[in-house]
């Protein structure tokens, strides 16, 4: 039997920049994980997009393939999105595709793959209203959005409930 693959999807806010440590939890349950960052968190982990290749074995993908190329990446089992920012929740909910990280989210919407995301925002970003409609909107469409009581400005970020939200597609 083969492991079920995970798209973790990374987006830049700064949790991401402890995405290896993710990656790891995730692999140590069981999963076969495929990193798949925002562009500006591919440029902020830059230097450790090698190193995070090898974590996971596969590429680390951050745009679009080319027409005709073939995908690097295994079908996803289930997709978490972790950190994901106020951007990318908003965004995502209008099905906004203009990135590989949103374009593989709105996808698993359709495909109905299991998907979660564990966000992190500051305090004027939860407040807005936005958010709100744009968090109701994806629960709609059956995306578990894990919100903890401060709105995930946990320190340590709180990997660990990202991570138990997609558990049950292993």
């Amino acid at each position: 039997m083969t492991q079920p693959v995970l798209y973790l999807v990374g987006c830049a806010t700064p949790p991401v920049l402890e995405i290896a440590d993710l990656v790891e939890r995730a692999k140590a349950r069981g999963w076969d994980v495929c990193l798949i960052l925002t562009p500006t968190a591919a440029v902020w982990l830059e230097d450790q997009l090698p190193a995070l290749a090898a974590l996971t074995g596969h590429p680390v993908r951050f745009r679009y393939k080319r027409p005709g190329e073939p995908d690097v990446l295994p079908p996803a089992s289930a997709i978490l999105v972790a950190p994901a920012s106020f951007n990318t929740i908003n965004k995502w909910a209008a099905g906004i595709a203009d990135t590989l990280a949103l374009g593989l989210i709105t996808e698993g919407v359709g495909k109905s793959v299991p998907l979660a995301a564990l966000p992190h925002l500051n305090s004027w970003q939860a407040a807005h209203s936005a958010f709100d409609r744009s968090v109701a909107y994806l629960r709609g469409d059956g995306v578990d959005i894990v919100l903890g009581e401060d709105r995930n400005q946990s320190k340590p970020f709180p990997w660990g409930l990202g991570l138990d939200a997609v558990s049950g597609a292993a």
